[in-house]
């Protein structure tokens, strides 16, 4: 799974680092870091977070059958 989080739209409500604490935190007031390529395992949390989100500026994208390289992770 691939997690994209949209920035400049994100308004740090902190809803996505309370549902799924290993995949989303704040780092700070207002700076949210975030895992681009979460574990399925936290898969259901994650999708909880991306609904729960008020602006919603999370994007999750299933890769079915598909393994994300290093060159195509962002670093």
């Amino acid at each position: 799974m691939r997690v994209v989080v949209d920035l400049s739209r994100c308004e740090g409500y902190a809803q996505c680092a309370f549902l799924a604490p290993d995949a989303f935190r704040m780092h700070g007031e207002e700076a949210l870091m975030y895992d681009p390529n979460p574990d399925d395992a936290r898969r259901n949390q994650v999708l909880r977070a991306a609904a729960a989100c008020p602006v919603q500026a999370i994007l999750v994208d299933q890769l079915e059958g598909r393994d994300v390289s290093a060159e195509e992770s962002p670093s």
